[in-house]
C-alpha cells in the first residue's frame, strides 16, 4: 500500500508561483506513473498533470499548459508541480495520485490517493 503526503500549497496572489511536492511511501515509487488532480468548491475533480515513471514522458491538461511543469525525483520518492502565473481559477485543492501507467492517470483510473493541499489564488 502507498502512502502520498503532499504539501506547499498555500495563499498567492494571481500571478504568483508555488511549488507543490508530494512524497510518496510504501512501495517502489519509481516503478509507477504519478500524477496531480485538483477539485474546486462544486466542482468535480479533474486532472492536472501526469508524468511517467522515468520522468520522460508528461501530459498537461489544456487549462494548465504553458504554466505548470511537473517533475518527478525518484531517489527522494517526491513528485513535485510547479506552478506558475496562477489565476483565481487554479483555486482547489489539488492531489497527488498514482498508479500504473500515464494513461490511466488522465483518464481518472486512480489506485491511489493523497490527502490534498489547499491552494488559494487571490485577484
Amino acid at each position: 500500500q502507498v502512502q502520498l503526503v503532499e504539501s506547499g500549497g498555500g495563499l498567492v496572489q494571481a500571478g504568483g508561483s508555488l511549488r507543490l511536492s508530494c512524497a510518496a511511501s510504501g512501495r517502489t515509487f519509481s516503478s509507477y506513473a504519478m500524477g496531480w488532480f485538483r477539485q474546486a468548491p462544486g466542482k468535480e475533480r479533474e486532472f492536472v498533470a501526469t508524468i511517467s515513471w522515468t520522468g520522460g514522458n508528461t501530459y498537461y491538461a489544456d487549462s494548465v499548459k504553458g504554466r505548470f511543469t511537473i517533475s518527478r525525483d525518484n531517489a527522494k520518492n517526491t513528485v513535485y508541480l510547479q506552478m506558475n502565473s496562477l489565476k483565481p481559477g487554479d483555486t482547489a485543492v489539488y492531489y497527488c495520485a498514482t498508479d500504473v501507467s500515464t494513461t490511466k492517470i488522465r483518464l481518472g483510473l486512480v489506485g491511489s490517493w493523497g490527502q490534498g493541499t489547499q491552494v488559494t489564488v487571490s485577484s
